[in-house]
C-alpha cells in the first residue's frame, strides 16, 4: 500500500509540473524567448514549445543509451532544436546531423544551439528528407507541422536521401518528417545502409484521408532485423487514439515507433 501511495503521489506531482509548464508556455507568442529546463529558447509558438518540451524533456521520448562516448545521431525534423538540445545534454560529445527544411525555423534552430553552447559537432542541414534528391513544394505552418505538398504551394525546399548519411554506424536515428518516414526508410533499405542504424524513433503520421502505411513501416523494420515498440503519446499530444474510439473524417493521429536492432 505504501508503494502504491508513493506512485500515486509521483503521478500527481508530475501532473502538477506539467500544468505549471503549460501555464508558462501556452500563451507565449511566436518568436518569444523563454527559459525552460535550464535553457534559453527562441520558440516558434507557445503550444509547440509546450508539447515538445513535455514530450522530449519530461517524458524522454528520444532518450537512449549510447555504447560509445561520441555517438552519431541523425535528427530528421529538428524544428527549433529541442530534440538536439536534449541529445547534447545526455551525450555532450555526440556528433549530430540536424535536418530542418523550413528556412525560417532553421534560423531558430541555429540560434537556440548557439546561445546554449550546444552547437559543437552539430551539422545543420537546411533540407528535408525524401526518397529521392531534388526540390519539392512545401507547405510550412510556422510551427511543427510543415508538409511536403502536391498542391500549388509557392514554397519549395530541397530534399535529400538519408542513405548517404548512414554509411557508417549510427547510434540513434530520429525521424519526424511529416509522413515521409516510410519512403525514406524504404530507400535506405534498398541502398543497404539501414543495417548501420542501431536504434531509432520514428513518428508515424496518420493523416486524415491519407494512405495507411503503419503496417508497411513495421513490416520493413521487421525485415531489417529490428524489434519495435509502438506508443501513441499522451492524451494531449494525440487525443484521437484514446477511448472511446471514434473514426472521424478529419481526424489525424500520431504514434512513435521505437526500433532497436536485435543484435543491440
Amino acid at each position: 500500500m505504501i508503494l502504491a501511495d508513493q506512485a500515486i503521489k509521483r503521478a500527481g506531482d508530475g501532473e502538477t509540473s506539467l500544468a505549471a509548464l503549460k501555464k508558462r508556455l501556452w500563451d507565449q507568442p511566436p518568436g518569444a524567448m523563454v527559459s525552460e529546463e535550464g535553457l534559453r529558447l527562441r520558440i516558434t509558438d507557445g503550444p509547440n514549445a509546450y508539447m515538445q518540451i513535455k514530450d522530449v524533456f519530461v517524458h524522454g521520448i528520444y532518450r537512449f543509451t549510447a555504447t560509445r562516448p561520441d555517438p552519431l545521431i541523425i535528427d530528421g525534423g529538428s524544428n527549433m532544436g529541442i530534440s538536439v538540445l536534449a541529445f547534447k545534454r545526455d551525450h555532450p560529445k555526440s556528433r549530430i546531423f540536424a535536418f530542418e527544411p523550413d528556412p525560417d525555423i532553421c534560423h531558430l534552430l541555429t540560434e537556440n544551439l548557439k546561445q546554449n553552447d550546444a552547437d559543437q559537432n552539430v551539422t545543420i542541414i537546411t533540407s528535408g528528407l525524401g526518397a529521392v534528391d531534388g526540390v519539392v513544394t512545401f507547405t510550412p505552418d510556422g510551427s511543427a507541422g510543415g508538409r511536403i505538398a502536391s498542391s500549388d504551394s509557392t514554397h519549395s525546399i530541397r530534399v535529400e536521401r538519408l542513405s548517404p548519411y548512414l554509411r557508417e554506424p549510427v547510434d540513434f536515428l530520429k525521424l519526424n518528417i511529416e509522413g515521409q518516414e516510410l519512403p525514406v526508410l524504404a530507400e535506405c533499405a534498398v541502398a543497404g545502409t539501414l543495417s548501420n542504424v542501431r536504434q531509432m524513433v520514428v513518428e508515424y503520421h496518420g493523416w486524415a484521408g491519407g494512405k495507411q502505411s503503419l503496417g508497411d513501416l513495421l513490416n520493413l523494420l521487421d525485415s531489417e532485423g529490428f524489434r519495435y515498440f509502438v506508443h501513441d503519446f499522451d492524451s494531449e499530444t494525440c487525443t484521437t487514439t484514446k477511448p472511446p474510439f471514434r473514426h472521424r473524417p478529419r481526424s489525424h493521429w500520431f504514434c512513435l515507433v521505437h526500433a532497436q536492432r536485435e543484435a543491440a
